[in-house]
């Protein structure tokens, strides 16, 4: 009888994939979302995204267990090599536009998810009707969550809005480049942090231009920047993340939501 019984107790194992090795959980993924304006109503160009899309695209990262994390939460998760166990996403916007402040704030705080936000910082001021206000930019990046927590955070997206590139040759000479840059990114960022509390770290690459680029980089490097985001299409892999050249996905005004998961490998 003892051996009929153990007999079946292998049979059961055997059948219900037992082992002593089993396969290794799946490591998670980082992408990097990019928005520009939200719209009240339906999108009216490619980089618009109506708030009933963006909403659409929040409900689809919750119910997929995409969790949603900050550039800071990135950087930890490279230095220590250790991939996370669910796969992730940042949220960012570039630009300035006032629907962050009337739109995209209400309904992240309604999801209880952070972004980031790049500023044109020229383009900021109380009296532009397209673009938010210092004011709003203060009150955003102060705002604090039930845990204590800041969840908008903004970054530069330069001072001019310039195609980089473009100036790196017409300049053509390191050192006066090298100034320029100094002008557009710390000018940016001096500005920046005048409104908003910490160090400005995080560069948004007007037009995606400059990716990669050795000076443009260092400049960005010299500036305080710890981290550029690209246009690059792409989610990253946290073994071989380059916090200088990270990958997003355009958030368009036809996106489909479930291309985020496409991308994650989902």
């Amino acid at each position: 009888m003892t051996r009929s019984l153990t007999i079946l107790l292998f049979a059961v194992l055997a059948f219900s994939g037992c082992s002593d090795n089993p396969e290794p959980a799946k490591e998670g993924k980082v992408i990097v979302l990019m928005y520009h304006r939200i719209t009240d109503g339906p999108a009216t160009n490619l980089y618009e995204r109506s708030a009933a899309d963006f909403e659409a695209d929040l409900k689809y990262l919750r119910k997929n267990k995409i969790r949603v994390i900050g550039f800071d939460d990135l950087e930890k998760m490279v230095l220590s090599g250790e991939p996370p166990s669910t796969d992730c996403a940042i949220i960012t916007f570039d630009d300035g536009d006032h629907s962050w402040y009337t739109l995209a704030m209400p309904l992240l705080k309604s999801y209880r998810m952070g972004a980031t936000f790049f500023l044109w910082a020229l383009m900021i001021e109380d009296d532009r009707d397209s673009f938010l206000s210092w004011e709003e930019v203060r009150l955003m990046s102060h705002y604090m969550d039930e845990e204590g927590r800041r969840p908008f955070v903004f970054g530069s997206h330069t001072l001019y809005h310039q195609h980089l590139t473009a100036k790196e040759a017409a300049y053509n000479d390191p050192v006066a480049f090298g100034l320029y840059l100094d002008e557009e990114f710390g000018g940016s960022k001096r500005l920046i942090e005048a409104h908003t509390p910490g160090d400005v770290t995080v560069l948004s690459l007007p037009f995606g231009d400059g990716a990669g680029d050795p000076e443009i980089t260092a400049g960005a490097e010299l500036n305080g920047y710890r981290f550029i985001r690209t246009s690059e299409w792409g989610a990253m892999e946290i073994g071989n993340a380059n916090l200088l050249r990270i990958p997003s996905l355009p958030m368009l005004d036809d996106t489909p939501s479930d291309l985020i998961g496409d991308y994650l490998g989902q």
